[in-house]
């Protein structure tokens, strides 16, 4: 014979609510894996639409410039965002890596 210990059963009730609790957990997994699928979707498929609209208005932005005589206004933009980044960089650049303000 071997030696066992007898426990307990746990109640109906104490079932039931373990059981609960399992589902739930498991439902609300699924419904966080539907939502970043749905977002994921969402995403891919407004891509295309994005760029070919970035597209067209790169397009009429030339075509403006070309028109007017101007520079386009993105590549005025882009670069003072540009230089402004190197300049930040530059300051940066001596600064101990300690230093926080």
């Amino acid at each position: 014979m071997h030696a066992y210990v007898i426990t307990a059963k746990p109640a109906a009730w104490q079932r039931l609510l373990a059981a609960g609790w399992a589902w739930t957990v498991r439902l609300a997994a699924m419904s966080v894996m539907v939502l970043i699928g749905a977002v994921t979707f969402a995403v891919r498929c407004t891509r295309p639409a994005v760029i070919y609209l970035a597209e067209v208005v790169m397009r009429i932005e030339f075509w403006a410039a070309e028109r007017t005589g101007l520079p386009p206004l993105g590549a005025v933009v882009g670069a003072q965002v540009t230089a402004e980044f190197m300049n930040e960089f530059r300051k940066g650049w001596d600064r101990p890596a300690t230093e926080t303000t």
